[in-house]
């Protein structure tokens, strides 16, 4: 807060739940109002720039909720919907714009929106813009601003790419980082289960039926997947939500309320949520499919066990997946808690190692008939010899008009 007060430009790096969000927000407001002057036609003053509809739909939500009291309005502007009423919205000027990067730039180049005015600009979950492919388009925007302005950079990681960015378009930036995110920590308990893959619903089932009211957050790896996991639980009289990326944008939102309200108790979702979504009192997570990277996993259970509450973050381990676990056990510099207390251990899974593809074989009922050893048959070195020097018969070629 104080750097931001004072004008410097900033890069913060801290952990999902730190409460990043009320620390730009608190000072640009302040800023604002102390700084007031009322913003010209076309203009805004601050920008916020958010990666997902989600996340800023979220901000909008907050930031209104710290200017109840203030004669201060947020505005909103995201994809999924016409434009039409955006563009109204935005012509007498804004004080404070929340946006998503694709919907600003198509704004500016309708000329709807202008941004030489705009002296306070932040950019949100950064590591998450770069994962979606939009540092060009950061880059286009900084390019209109006016020189003397301010830049903040927020996220829960700065990977190089990202601080590169950061100091491309930052003006002397002072950088601050908290202690990164601890997936192990006392707050979170883990538990890890190896089960075959067409045993996984059948322990997913087991598992929410040990506590059946706790709000449970449950990630799939991929759109498709989450499709016939909700499927598949609707029809085993579970009531449950799915939000994805071809959802359309009324409909995630709706859902996405509708869990954070306890109306559905259980949400489907890929990694679409687990950047930045807050709601409160998850009791658990499930990776139902193992992320293929360190960085996404700490961001999934990062949803549970926030602001200093308690959480359960459960991982299902199937031999397709065994790479990822070794990789993120690599990562994070640990071993996840093993559990062999539910009714689909796979003790094959446990002590495989490398590709599914080639090694691997499901679980077998033991028979009571005991093995037979059969010696390996070897060529001797004499013998190898002899077969080389025999030549090989050539059939003779006969000519097919000749009986």
């Amino acid at each position: 807060i104080h750097p931001i007060l004072q004008g410097h430009d900033l890069i913060a790096t801290a952990p999902t739940g730190t409460g990043k969000t009320a620390a730009f927000s608190l000072p640009l407001l302040h800023q604002l109002i102390t700084d007031w002057q009322r913003p010209r036609e076309l203009r805004t003053r601050a920008l916020i720039l958010s990666p997902t509809r989600e996340l800023a739909l979220q901000l909008h939500q907050t930031i209104e909720q710290l200017t109840t009291h203030i004669d201060l309005t947020p505005c909103l502007i995201h994809g999924g919907v016409p434009s039409a009423e955006q563009i109204r919205t935005l012509r007498p000027g804004t004080d404070l714009l929340i946006a998503t990067p694709g919907r600003l730039i198509d704004l500016l180049h309708q000329k709807a929106i202008k941004l030489d005015e705009t002296h306070h600009i932040v950019v949100d979950e950064a590591d998450r813009m770069l994962d979606l492919g939009f540092a060009p388009d950061i880059r286009t925007l900084f390019e209109p601003l006016p020189t003397k302005r301010q830049a903040l950079f927020f996220s829960a990681t700065m990977p190089p790419e990202a601080q590169k960015l950061a100091q491309d378009i930052l003006q002397k930036p002072i950088t601050l980082q908290l202690e990164t995110d601890d997936p192990f920590t006392t707050s979170i308990h883990h538990t890890l289960y190896y089960v075959e893959k067409n045993n996984k619903f059948a322990l997913l089932e087991w598992v929410l039926n040990q506590h059946p009211q706790e709000r449970t957050l449950i990630f799939c790896r991929t759109r498709r997947g989450a499709d016939r996991l909700t499927d598949r639980m609707d029809r085993a009289g579970l009531s449950v939500a799915v939000l994805h990326g071809e959802k359309s944008q009324h409909l995630r939102e709706e859902r996405l309320e509708q869990f954070r309200n306890a109306e559905v108790p259980i949400l489907i979702s890929t990694d679409l949520a687990a950047r930045g979504i807050h709601v409160d009192h998850i009791s658990r997570v499930i990776n139902f499919d193992l992320p293929s990277e360190a960085e996404t996993f700490v961001h999934r259970i990062g949803r549970t066990a926030r602001a200093g509450a308690t959480g359960q973050a459960i991982h299902f381990c199937d031999p397709t997946e065994k790479k990822y676990l070794i990789d993120i056990e690599q990562s994070l510099s640990t071993e996840l808690p093993i559990s062999t207390e539910q009714p689909y251990h796979s003790e094959q899974i446990k002590h495989f190692k490398g590709s599914a593809q080639t090694g691997h074989r499901p679980d077998k009922k033991k028979s009571n008939t005991s093995k037979l050893t059969i010696p390996r048959w070897q060529l001797s070195s004499k013998q190898t010899q002899q077969l080389h020097a025999q030549k090989p018969k050539t059939a003779k070629r006969t000519n097919p008009k000749k009986k």
